[in-house]
C-alpha cells in the first residue's frame, strides 16, 4: 500500500511539472524558470551573470 501512495505522489509531482511547462510555453516563455524567460531573443543565458 505504501508503494502505491508513493507512486501516486511522484506521478502528481511529474504531472504538475509538465502542466507548468505547457502553460509557460503557451504564454510564450522560451526559458522556463528564467527571470527574463519571455524577453530572451533566442537562447537563454540564465547561467551567465550580467
Amino acid at each position: 500500500m505504501g508503494d502505491i501512495i508513493l507512486t501516486l505522489i511522484i506521478l502528481a509531482i511529474v504531472g504538475v511539472a509538465v502542466a507548468k511547462i505547457i502553460i509557460e510555453k503557451k504564454k510564450g516563455a522560451k526559458c522556463i524558470g528564467c527571470p527574463s524567460g519571455r524577453t530572451c531573443k533566442s537562447n537563454c543565458n540564465c547561467s551567465l551573470s550580467e
